[in-house]
This record gives structure tokens, sequence and C-alpha cells, in this order.
């Protein structure tokens, strides 16, 4: 793109924003561009101003896609150069080991993408500004790091950086089974159950990448970022400086609440009043520790934790839709436990680990043969499991949420899937999808079908082979052929609510059912058809996503499909060889029901548990009249979740109250936010609301200019300061370097008291 090129696109009636990665900003780049013969250009007088952003308020969900993101591209940038090989492999190594240690700590958190851009963009800059651009050196050095360079290391960065199901699978048979993979099947087995996942999104690409209404909320700051940072002109250098000082402040406040004064991730009056008195008010009130409590009326200060909200990124209507189910699940999680519903009350408010009759954890090899099948003598003598009051509403109300999913999807966009899927279309090159971003990508070559489908079965065969161990199967290949078509019909269903909402379902839940009745009394093949049933699923969705980021950003789509596939390797090897670590040197704690401050096990204890429950145990628990039927049985009754909300919306005049209100009800986040309390640590959701108001609401109606100019900036800038603090912290003083430090003692009368809980409830049982 020229400079004349650039102006008079600003001319023009609606002006685009100029890019700056073929326009000059530094002394350096400006020698870059007379080398290649460019005119030197200021680009400060070219660009658009706060004047040229509209202040009509967004109506539509979807139009923040075109509102915010500009659909301008140049083509002639470059994709894979020296700097995206180095730091794409790079941060995928780091992210990918980042990202494991999380999965064995108390808090939900996760490598967000935002994080590995901000990484990227750091480095990738400081690479141009100290590399020669001159002779052999401007093959390593192109020019300025630009846009298309740096949303190809965050594809890749964070692909590695997403946790496989697979890792936590081969943790769980580590650690409860005693079962160790060869380290080369290991990584085999990880990769290959990713891969299934990106096939099937290839086919689904005209009903979820391309259409605007497939918007993907929560990307939609990750590309106003990319777009601020690497587009030129006045506005863009004030977003710039606004989003580094909201990182700065931010990074500097985090370690706060997470190191010093804990307190502050939870603030609850109730709490403070009570002072570790009541129980009844730890479990309803407490929030501030692992598996503490339900949280009502707490307010966290934390970012990492208030993020898992998205209050800044979800739209209002996903946000009011958890929060009726939050509202809901108050109640009947309270009020199930304290009448003793499935015989929990006299077990802990919050585990998701197995309970004998008394109250300890089960002992679960004690039931179970040298085949890790299920043994009818020993189970006589040992007895059944229990579950937690907590865990089979929650259990139940994931059930809930699917079930509700698959009808919402058939009921609400019956139209897009017959548009998508009749005649075979989706198997089609070259569709005519009215999208203004899709319309800029159709000068790249797409992606061939044919590699998709190269890639499924490749994969499938690669996975069939690794679930062959040590003379056994652990799944058997007619069960991987099953649960791998079931989950691509789950694909579409997640995928339709995650497109349009942000919302993630949950369904794992739903395949331990489905696979306790297809391999009953096994609960190692149980375990192991989350690879396929469950994986799968959340495989395809994360290939969509990042393929919907591409179209965003305008990468070609063999470039997002070579970025994803790096990504995924590099992430499979690191996946594994630092989750043995994690093992091998904390076992007890990640055994521990409760666990520690700093590490716990609850995501891997959750797999276990089902896997005995539901594999081993599954007539003796689930089957009709057994003690926990109805986690089996929910899904069958949230399919009819969405259908009186239809029905009234079809009946009711067109426009009314009624029509408008039940056109907003999203069933299956409403089953599933019932369900959603019962882990970890839950101080943040009072400050979710309220922050999502004042965004969602307020500004976007009140402040449009505003909200389309900073506010999913602002979500980018909390979101990577408050990564990169939790990283140093993680390793400097929480424990994932080897050793724990604990803050000073002086700090323990307000900070971290020793004989309560943060918050200043009662400590866990």
């Amino acid at each position: 793109m020229s400079a004349h090129d650039d102006l008079s696109a600003v001319k023009a009636p609606v002006p685009e924003l100029p890019d700056r990665d073929s326009l000059s900003y530094t002394e350096k780049d400006a020698r870059d561009d007379e080398s290649r013969g460019k005119e030197k250009v200021d680009v400060e007088s070219l660009s658009v101003t706060d004047e040229d952003v509209s202040s009509t308020m967004i109506e539509k969900d979807e139009d923040v896609a075109i509102e915010v993101i500009s659909t301008q591209d140049d083509p002639e940038l470059p994709v894979f150069t020296f700097r995206t090989v180095l730091l794409g492999v790079g941060l995928s190594a780091f992210t990918s080991v980042l990202g494991t240690i999380y999965t064995f700590k108390p808090q939900n958190a996760t490598v967000s993408q935002l994080f590995c851009l901000i990484i990227a963009y750091v480095l990738g800059t400081a690479m141009h500004s100290v590399m020669p651009s001159t002779g052999f050196w401007r093959y390593l050095n192109p020019g300025p790091f630009n846009i298309k360079e740096h949303t190809a290391i965050v594809i890749m960065a964070s692909t590695a950086a997403t946790v496989a199901v697979a890792m936590e699978v081969i943790a769980a048979l580590d650690l409860f089974y005693n079962v160790r993979l060869n380290a080369a099947v290991a990584i085999f087995q990880i990769f290959a159950s990713q891969m299934i996942g990106y096939g099937i999104a290839g086919l689904l690409r005209t009903l979820l990448v391309y259409p605007t209404y497939a918007f993907y909320p929560n990307y939609i700051s990750i590309v106003n970022l990319l777009q601020s940072l690497h587009f030129g002109g006045v506005l863009n250098h004030k977003k710039r400086r606004y989003f580094w000082i909201v990182f700065a402040a931010i990074f500097f406040w985090e370690w706060i609440p997470q190191y010093p004064f804990p307190l502050l991730t939870a603030i609850s009056i109730i709490c403070l009043a009570d002072n570790g008195r009541h129980t009844f008010v730890r479990n309803l009130f407490g929030a501030g520790s692992s598996n503490e409590g339900l949280g009502l009326f707490s307010f966290g200060t934390s970012w990492t934790l208030i993020s898992q909200g998205y209050p800044l990124v979800w739209p209002w209507r996903t946000q009011v839709n958890t929060y009726i189910g939050m509202a809901i699940g108050y109640i009947v999680l309270t009020v199930a436990y304290y009448h003793n519903s499935f015989n929990g009350r006299d077990l802990v408010f919050m585990s998701t680990s197995l309970f004998d009759s008394k109250g300890g954890s089960y002992n679960q090899t004690a039931i179970l043969t040298p085949e890790n099948t299920l043994d009818p003598s020993k189970l006589d003598s040992v007895g059944l499991p229990r579950y937690t009051t907590t865990y089979v509403i929650s259990q139940m109300c994931y059930n809930f949420s699917l079930g509700a999913a698959i009808v919402h999807v058939l009921l609400w966009h019956w139209p897009d899937l017959k548009r998508a899927f009749g005649g075979m279309r989706f198997l089609q090159s070259g569709q005519d999808i009215d999208d203004p971003h899709y319309q800029q990508m159709k000068k790249y070559k797409e992606v061939p079908q044919w590699w998709y489908l190269l890639l499924f079965v490749g994969s499938l065969a690669i996975g069939i082979g690794c679930s062959y161990n040590h003379g056994q199967w652990l799944l058997p290949a007619w069960s991987i052929f099953l649960f791998t078509v079931i989950s691509c019909f789950i694909a579409i269903c997640i995928g339709f609510i995650a497109a349009t909402t942000g919302f993630q379902i949950q369904i794992k839940h739903a395949i331990h059912i489905l696979s306790a009745f297809v391999h009953p009394g096994k609960p190692v093949a149980v375990m192991y058809v989350n690879l396929y049933g469950n994986s799968t699923a959340y495989q395809t969705l994360a290939m969509l996503q990042d393929l919907k980021l591409g179209q965003y950003t305008k990468i070609p789509p063999r470039a997002t499909f070579a970025a994803q596939m790096a990504g995924s390797i590099i992430g499979s090897i690191f996946n594994y060889t630092m989750m043995i670590s994690i093992v091998k040197n904390n076992r007890e704690a990640l055994i521990d029901p409760i666990g520690t401050r700093i590490w716990s096990g609850w995501i891997i204890q959750g797999y276990n548990s089902s896997s005995v429950a539901m594999g081993a145990l599954g007539k003796e628990l689930f089957a009709y009249g057994k003690p926990y039927y109805l986690i089996a049985f929910a899904i069958f009754i949230g399919l009819v979740f969405p259908i009186p909300f239809w029905i009234a919306h079809k009946l009711a005049p067109k426009g009314s109250l009624l029509a408008r209100a039940t056109e907003y009800v999203i069933t299956p986040i409403i089953a599933l936010y019932v369900g959603y309390l019962p882990y970890s640590v839950n101080g943040q959701w009072w400050s979710c609301f309220v922050i999502g108001y004042f965004s969602q609401v307020w500004a976007r109606s009140r402040r449009p200019k505003w909200f389309k100019k900073y506010n999913y900036l602002t979500s980018a800038a909390l979101d990577g300061g408050s990564q990169v603090i939790l990283f140093i912290l993680s390793f400097a003083v929480f424990g994932a370097s080897g050793n724990a430090v604990d803050f000073p003692n002086l700090a323990y009368r307000w900070g971290n008291p020793a004989n309560l809980s943060a918050d200043r409830c009662a400590l866990t049982d």
C-alpha cells in the first residue's frame, strides 16, 4: 500500500484507519521505507480523529465487529518472517508451560491471548529496532513489526497455551491409577486429540466463521488492541498511550490482592462481621479461598478473578443470563445442602472429590481389579462413594445446559443451519457471504476442504494407535469413532452459542454419563472418552475462533492453518513435560480434596471422581432409582427448557415486551450458571455485575464514542497487566519454581490470618 493510497483512503466519505505497518513512525522506520523507495509521509495528518468515530449507539451485539474493528487490509504485508518463526516458537514453549502450571492452581486462571499479544509486541518491536535492516539483514528484518506477523505469533502461542484435555486425563491416570504412558505415546495422544477437532472446524467455516453473526465477543478486544498497536494516526496514538497507562496501573495493583493482602480478592462485610464464627455464613457468603463458599455479596478487586466474568467484553444479554443463573444458584445450592439433598449434609459444602460413608476420601483403588475394572466383592466391603450436594447439583445443571443448548440452537438458529448445510453447501468453496471482513479475505487462497479431511483422518488413526497401551486398550477403536461423531454434533451447538454470546457450554459431565453407559465398570475408558467426546468439541471451537481472528486481521487462511499446527505441536510437547514435573513434585497436594492456596488438583480430581463414579459404578449410582440418577436424566430434562420461551416469543405480538423478553432469555446459560459456583474462588462475581453494567449498559448507551474507542482496549490492558504480574508472582512466591514464599508475619493480622479464610469467614473443613 503506497502513501498515495493511504491519502485517498482518508479522503473517502467513510475513512479507514491508516496502517502503521506500511508507514513510518521512527527514524529507523523512515530509513527502511526510503531504502525501499517509499515516499516519507506524515501519517499524523492522514489518520482519522476522534471526530470520525460515530457517536451513535451500537444497537445489535454483532455490530461491534464492524463499528469497533476496521476492515482495512494491506495484502503486501509479510506474515511468516524470521521474527514470526523465532517469537512464535519461543512464546509457544513459554505459554504452554505457563498454562500447564495454571491447571494445577486453585484459581481458575488461564493464559489469555492478550498476554501472548503483549509479550509478542514488546519482543517484535524490539527486534525491529535492534536488528540491522540493510544488506543481508533485510531478509531477517524486512520492516516494522506488522499486524500480520503479530497475529500469527499470537495464534501460535495461544494455541500452545490452551491446555489439552488429554494432558489432564494423562495426569489423572498418573495421580489416581498409577498408569504412566510412554512419553512419545502421551505427546502424540495430546496432539492427535487436538487435531481431530481442527479437522472438524474446517468443515464448519461457512456456518461459524464467515458470517457477521459469528462475531465471537471475546475476540473483539484482542483485534481492537492489535489494530490500535499497528495502525497509525492521532487516535491510535492516544489509544496506545491509554493502553499502556491502564496496563501499568493494573500491573502495580494486582500483586496486592494476590499476595500481601488477599482480603481484597473477596471483600465481604458479612464475613468481616461474622469473623469465622458460623459455617453457614462461610458457605453462603465466603469466597476468599478455594472451595470456601458461594460468595453472595462478596466484591473482589483482583482483575485476575474478575476477568473470568468478561464484564467489559460479553454483551449485556449474556451477562444478565449468567447473573440470573447465579441468583437461582444461591438459593438452590444452599437450600439443597441444608435439607440434606442427595444425603450430603455431613460432607463438606464444596468439593469435586469422592467421599466414603464417613466423609473421608474414597479409596477408589480398593474396589478395582489390577486391570482397573470393578470388583463387586471389594465394592461390597468398601461401599459406594458419595458426592457433595453442591457437586451433584452442579453436574445436573451442566447437563441441563447441554440439553437446552441443542434445542436452543435448533429453534433460534434453524435458518442459519439450513442455509449452511442445505445441499451440502458447507463443502463448497467460494461462499457468497455478505460480511465486510469476509469480502476482504476473498483475495487470498483458502484452505481446501481436503486438507481438513486429511488432518481429521490422520489424527483419528494416530489417536486410535496411541490408545493401545502395554497390551490393552485404554479406549477401543469403535468407541473413539462413536464419541468423535457425537462431538461433531455437539460442536455445532456450543459453537453457535460461543460465536453469538461469547459463552462456552460445558459438556464434560454429559460425556461422562454417556460413556458410563457405553463402558460400564471401566473407569479408565470413561476417563479416556474425554479426549474424543469432550476435547474434540472444544478444539473445534478453538480452531473456529482463531480462524475468525485471522479473518478480522486479514491473515491468509493458509497462514492461520500453519500457525495453529505449529502451536499445537509445540504445546503438546511442553504440556506433557511440565505436567510430569508438577505431578512428581506436588503429588500429595494434588490428591488432597481441598489442596493448598498454592497448588490444587481440583480440575484433575473432577475427571477422576467422574470416571470412578460413572465408569466403575454407573449402574450402582446413576441407573433409575439410584442415588444420583437425576444427573444422567438431566440432559433429557434440559431439552425442554428453551421450548416455553420460544413458543411464547412466537405467540406474542411482534415487538411487544413479552416477545423481547423471551428472546432475551438464553436457557443454556442460565441452567449452567445455577451450578457454576461450587468450584474454586467466588469473590469476583458482584464486581463483575457492577463493571458489566457500567460498560455494556451505561457506557454503550450514554458514552458510545468512548465505548467504541476504549471499552475493549480497557479490557485488553487489564487482562494483559494482570496476566503478566500473576506470571511473575507464580514463579517468585507462589511455588511454581519449587518453593512457596509466605508474606512476612507482620501482615497476618489483616492480610493473611492463620485461623481464618482470607475474607475472615471460617476456614474450610
